[in-house]
Parts: C-alpha cells; sequence; structure tokens
C-alpha cells in the first residue's frame, strides 16, 4: 500500500489549487532556512559563551588551535610594543610614526588564491583596531557581548580596561563643537534669489563619511514639503569656488586702483606690496573671513568684499575704501549628476583633473601588458588591484585624442571624472565617445 510523489513533480500554477500548493511548499522551504539560520546563530553564540574561537582571521599575535587560539610569540611581542607605544605617547598617530621607525610590521597573510597581504607598517586604523580589540585581554566578543575567552591573553586584563578609557577621553577631547562650526566659514553669509538664507546642513554616508552641505533655510523650516526652488551646494566645492573668486579679484588689474582711487601711484604700489606679503606670511590662508555677503540666483554668483576685513589686510581706514569696488558678479551655473551637483564658474579656467589623468594612463599601461599576453588577473596580482577595476578602466585606453587632449588641458566636461567611468561603459568608436561626452 506504498504511494509515491515524484520530486519533480510540476504544479500548474493556472490554477488556484497549484498556486496553494506551490505557496505551501515554499512557505515550509523558508521555514525550514530560517530555523537552520536560528540554529547555527545559536550555535555560534553558545560556544562564545564558552570563550571558543569559532573561525574567521586569525588575529595577529594568535595561531589557530582548534577551537581556541594560541599565542605567536614574535607577533604577540609586538602586540605588546604598541601597546607600550600608546601608553608612552597618548596618540594613535605618535604610535604610528614611532612604529614606523621601530620597523613594526603586520602579519604577512596568504589567501587560497595566493593573493599576499600584509607585510607593511601599521596604518592608524590597524593600530586603533589592535588597541580596542578585547581579544588580546583574553576575551572573546559576539556581537555587543564581550566573554571571557579559553585563549591566553597577550596583555593584561586591567591594562587593557586603562588604555579602552584614556582612547575614549582622548575622542572625546577630540569632538569640539566650535571646530566643526567653524569649518562652514560662509555661514550667515549665503543667500538666494529669494532672500533666502542658506544655512549649514550635513549627511553622512554608509560608510560614515560627513558631507556638508549649504541649503536654503526653508527646506528646513517646511520640512517634508517638495521646494523645486530651494538651494543644495556642496560647501566644500562652493567654499573652494568662492576662495578662486576671491583671490583672482584681489589680485586682478586695475581692482586696488579702484578700490582706494584718489589715491597716488605709489600709495595703490603700497597696499598692492601690503596684499602680496599678507597672503606670503599666511594671512590670507582663510580668505573666506574677507566674504561680506554672496547673493546666489540663477546663472549669477554676487560675491561682496568686507570693507573692515579688507582693510586690515590693506593697513588702512576702512572708510577710505570705494564701497563701489566691493561688489563683483559673476557667471554661475549648476550641473546635477543623480544627488551630485556640480558648480561651474564661467569666466573661470576648468580644473585639471589629475586622476582622470593618472587613470588614462593607467589604462593605456594595462592594455599594453593585455597585448603582449598578460590577463585581468595577472595584472590585478601585480599591481595589487581587483580584477574589476582594471575592467571598468581599460576602456580608457580608446579614447579619442582631442579628448584626451582636452583632458590634459582641463577643459573636459564637467562630468566626465574617473567616478564616471566606474559607472558607466565609454563606446569605442570615437564619434559616438564625443556625442556621449557632450551630454555631460
Amino acid at each position: 500500500d506504498a504511494s509515491f510523489v515524484s520530486v519533480t513533480q510540476s504544479f500548474n500554477t493556472a490554477t488556484s489549487m497549484g498556486r496553494l500548493t506551490l505557496n505551501m511548499l515554499l512557505s515550509f522551504a523558508q521555514f525550514e532556512r530560517e530555523v537552520t539560520a536560528e540554529r547555527i546563530r545559536d550555535k555560534i553564540a553558545a560556544s562564545k559563551r564558552k570563550g571558543l574561537w569559532m573561525g574567521g582571521q586569525v588575529p595577529m599575535g594568535y595561531d589557530a588551535d582548534g577551537r581556541t587560539l594560541k599565542l605567536n610569540e614574535v607577533e604577540a611581542e609586538a602586540i605588546r610594543t604598541l601597546y607600550d607605544l600608546y601608553e608612552r605617547f597618548g596618540t594613535v598617530r605618535a604610535v604610528r610614526d614611532e612604529a614606523e621607525r621601530l620597523n613594526l610590521r603586520s602579519r604577512r597573510r596568504t589567501s587560497a588564491s595566493g593573493r599576499v597581504t600584509g607585510g607593511g607598517h601599521f596604518d592608524r586604523g590597524h593600530i586603533h583596531h589592535i588597541l580596542t580589540n578585547p581579544i588580546y585581554a583574553g576575551r572573546i566578543r559576539h556581537r555587543e557581548k564581550v566573554h571571557k575567552g579559553a585563549h591566553p591573553a597577550i596583555i593584561e586584563p586591567e591594562r587593557w580596561e586603562r588604555v579602552q578609557d584614556r582612547l575614549k577621553t582622548g575622542a572625546t577631547r577630540t569632538r569640539d563643537r566650535r571646530k566643526a562650526k567653524s569649518r562652514s566659514l560662509l555661514c550667515g553669509k549665503l543667500h538666494d534669489e529669494t532672500g533666502d538664507r542658506l544655512t549649514p546642513s550635513h549627511s553622512k554616508t554608509k560608510a560614515g563619511v560627513r558631507l556638508r552641505y549649504y541649503i536654503s533655510h526653508r527646506l528646513i523650516a517646511q520640512s517634508g514639503k517638495p521646494r523645486p526652488d530651494a538651494w543644495r551646494l556642496p560647501a566644500a566645492e562652493l567654499e573652494r569656488k568662492i576662495v578662486n573668486l576671491i583671490e583672482s579679484t584681489l589680485t586682478s588689474t586695475g581692482f586696488l586702483a579702484k578700490l582706494v582711487e584718489n589715491v597716488s601711484a605709489d600709495a595703490i604700489g603700497r597696499h598692492a606690496a601690503c596684499l602680496a606679503a599678507n597672503a606670503a606670511d599666511g594671512a590670507l590662508a582663510t580668505p573666506l573671513k574677507l566674504v561680506d555677503r554672496i547673493d546666489l540666483a540663477p546663472g549669477t554668483v554676487q560675491l561682496r568684499l568686507d570693507p573692515v576685513e579688507l582693510a586690515k589686510v590693506l593697513d588702512m581706514v576702512p572708510d577710505d575704501l570705494n564701497k563701489s569696488a566691493l561688489a563683483h558678479t559673476f557667471p554661475f551655473q549648476l550641473r546635477k549628476r543623480g544627488v551630485e551637483t556640480k558648480i561651474i564658474l564661467a569666466d573661470r579656467p576648468q580644473e585639471i583633473d589629475n586622476t582622470l589623468i593618472r587613470n588614462i594612463a593607467r589604462a593605456h599601461a594595462w592594455f599594453e601588458r593585455i597585448k603582449a599576453g598578460e590577463t585581468f588577473s595577472d595584472i590585478a596580482t601585480t599591481d595589487d588591484i581587483s580584477k574589476r577595476r582594471i575592467q571598468q578602466l581599460v576602456g580608457l585606453a580608446f579614447l579619442a585624442p582631442d579628448i584626451v587632449r582636452d583632458v590634459l588641458d582641463g577643459q573636459q566636461p564637467p562630468g566626465f571624472t574617473s567616478e564616471w567611468c566606474l559607472r558607466h561603459d565609454l563606446p569605442s568608436e570615437w564619434t559616438a565617445q564625443r556625442q556621449l561626452l557632450a551630454t555631460l
């Protein structure tokens, strides 16, 4: 009375019964996967509560020994030295410099594919990871919890705790809100065409990188409402462009003559020399302090210099300055690609993209090696770079000569960058390349 069911039985999903049967099987399959995952997680958690090593990359200073770790005395001595250096100097940066002087090196590792990593000097991130890793105090971390480990400690637990307290104290000391605010040097000086003030804002990437912006105040006051007329500008690029405008204005021919009109040529010469001296000794290291107000409008940006700050630089009295010479208007354009905004000042020369030039040169070198018989994997291993990155950039070797010439002169379209090349494929035909880049 046995019955047989084929494991390859097909279901007719055009009928309600067939769909019900299929969904039931899929639900049980998903249930089985989730139960298996829960059992594995529980097993790992239980093993770590016992202090066992559950695999992964073996930390420097230890070697794997079944379900636990044993000391690697040579590397353990380097770990102790790093802790000694931190207790001596108190900063990770100083530890890195001293460790490099002592020629301390990280563990050299060979992957299953034969790729060799490590063996170089310690960087700051690696040193910080070693200083904060509880495994060196004889403990095992599992998520947010730390358990007593079954392996021997390299650093005494009490000493490790003292190092953690010192690291936290140093981290708190470096987070100065006044310093963070001082970074937005155009705060209170930016206004758009409606008279609305642009205020500093920021966001964070998934990697924790802080991105600063200047946004129209109405985006904050009326949060959640669409405001297509509002401004949102990348702060670092805007500040850099404004600095360029200020420097070009201060050094332009006739600016001083108009600024201090009815003054002799000798006096103008003295003021010019004073301006050059201040620039040379670093007084103009933050030229954004010379800004009184910036008004943004579609197509133009009006820059007005602060007579008081400018008079300090020129060693003059503010009332002696011609106020009409302090305001200047420049062409201004925004180019958007996705969430990225590019600021273009039409009367300023395009900046030379050294990264793009370097990648074009590397692409030509890679292509010559490919013609000589090397594969992408061979080049990736030799140059210590991913094969995917080579595949993304090798197309730059086929750029039209006039496009390469424009890149060398800094005249390429603003949107043509190395980041753009990583996300897009360039056509091999030169005419198609020119048509595509013309849209950037």
